[in-house]
């Protein structure tokens, strides 16, 4: 599993802990190239969308830390940020009812 890259490696837990209807990762490390945090390999910041029955009852804030909790291995090993999409399916329906003009 070492071998992995760290979005698949990430690809794998959330979606053991969170049995996602939406996961979505993306590198988003080149943009922050030079920055604190910032590894010259890459693969330190990422842009995560959740959608998951899991999080029914929770605040952002709870969703956001059970997230990292979740991932707290890859925090030891180099990953430094998350921007974190993290909704419900009903949230994630009625938003997408929203941006339909419905």
């Amino acid at each position: 599993m070492t071998d992995l890259r760290r979005s698949d490696r990430m690809d794998e837990t959330l979606r053991a802990a969170f049995a996602p209807e939406v996961l979505v990762i993306i590198d988003d490390s080149a943009r922050h190239a030079g920055h604190a945090g910032a590894g010259p390999a890459g693969e330190t910041h990422y842009d995560v969308t959740i959608v998951s029955a899991r999080f029914e009852g929770m605040s952002r804030v709870a969703r956001s830390r059970l997230v990292h909790e979740v991932l707290a291995d890859e925090f030891t090993t180099g990953l430094h940020a998350l921007a974190l999409a993290l909704r419900t399916p009903d949230e994630a329906r009625r938003l997408t009812a929203a941006g339909a003009g419905a």
